[in-house]
């Protein structure tokens, strides 16, 4: 469990986001057709147990990695992001006709600022980005219907590559990218609860980064070994997935 942090320290906190994503081109943000792509989607719409009709709303949707592809299966999203240059981006980038909203706020103030109410909030890769999990998951179960679902697909702490790669990977940083050592169920699922989660669950899968997932043989490697139960102390990801009382 984390300590509260003062509005202060969290403005200073989102202005490096924002300064980190909207100053560089990272590569691991840039929209591609790929199998890691699809795969990680694959996983989120099976474990979220997402529908066409539901409403859904995307935390950190950033320039659309993972939302462009799930709006071209057919499913709407309100897309949240800290930045508002971000969001324009995905916005151009959406298919046509897509049931797309859009809103530039910390996940913290989104109740404030939309009295929406959601079946789904999902996010990929974007808990270790937030400095407060106590209030994230507050909010969180405050925007979801009675019912409704919250789920999350993070990097897995327990995977030594990611420490690899934000250390020798150009433009990244340990001070944007630190959170990572909190995405393990001991840290993230005690939050849970006291928002009002219920019916808490957490699974991990996969084994291999985007440059060798999407080999032919990579591909192979992550749907003949990745996805089965012996991989997984091993796994690259892990899925909290948590319901809302009611």
């Amino acid at each position: 469990m984390l300590s509260p942090l003062s509005p202060a320290t969290i403005e200073r906190h989102n202005r490096y986001q924002r300064d980190y994503y909207e100053s560089r081109q990272k590569r691991t943000m840039l929209r591609t057709d790929s199998f890691y792509v699809r795969d990680k989607i694959s996983w989120m719409v099976h474990y979220a147990a997402l529908d066409r009709g539901h409403e859904v709303l995307e935390v950190g949707a950033g320039l659309g990695k993972f939302s462009i592809p799930l709006l071209r299966q057919g499913y709407g999203l309100t897309c949240l992001d800290l930045s508002p240059v971000m969001l324009a981006d995905l916005r151009g980038a959406a298919p046509a006709g897509a049931r797309l909203d859009t809103i530039a706020a910390d996940i913290l103030d989104v109740a404030d600022v939309t009295d929406r109410r959601f079946d789904r909030v999902i996010g990929f890769f974007v808990l270790h980005h937030l400095v407060d999990l106590d209030r994230t998951f507050q909010t969180v179960a405050a925007v979801l219907k009675p019912g409704g679902i919250a789920t999350f697909l993070e990097p897995a702490a327990s995977n030594p590559l990611y420490y690899l790669q934000i250390t020798f990977t150009p433009g990244m940083t340990w001070r944007a990218e630190r959170g990572l050592l909190m995405m393990r169920a001991g840290k993230v699922q005690p939050a849970m609860p006291q928002a009002g989660l219920v019916d808490l669950e957490s699974t991990s899968f996969g084994l291999l980064p985007p440059f060798a997932a999407n080999t032919r043989i990579g591909q192979a490697i992550e749907e003949r070994i990745g996805h089965s139960l012996a991989a997984r102390p091993a796994a690259a990801f892990r899925l909290f997935r948590g319901r809302r009382q009611g």
